[in-house]
């Protein structure tokens, strides 16, 4: 079953950007590391990250699967792409990039736990 997993906000400057989240949407932070900080929601939404900008340069939603290539070999079907490879994020859990037909780029996650 999927299910919305949660954003990716790509920051020039971690730091700004994580004062710019708190002050106006009252987000907490864990850090992970100095380019990378977890987003804490009030009142339980759903969670994100902001990291230092890379290759996408844009806010991404990445959705939570049951296994990556079943779904990216749905997405192909249905006149999506897969952007990149499949990544480990963690011993148990993945991740990859993938373009709807109307050309966004959207996450999806997947854990082996």
């Amino acid at each position: 079953m999927a299910k919305v997993e949660h954003f990716e906000i790509p920051a020039d400057d971690v730091a700004r950007a994580q004062a710019f989240y708190g002050e106006v949407f009252g987000f907490t932070f864990e850090a992970w590391d100095p380019d990378n900080v977890m987003i804490n929601p009030p009142d339980g939404g759903i969670g994100g990250d902001i990291h230092k900008r890379a290759g996408l340069s844009h806010p991404t939603v990445v959705i939570t699967v049951d296994n990556l290539e079943d779904t990216l070999a749905e997405v192909i079907a249905h006149g999506g792409e897969q952007v990149g490879p499949i990544e480990d994020l963690t011993e148990n859990s993945r991740y990859a990039y993938f373009r709807d037909s109307e050309g966004n780029t959207v996450g999806v996650y997947d854990s082996r736990e």
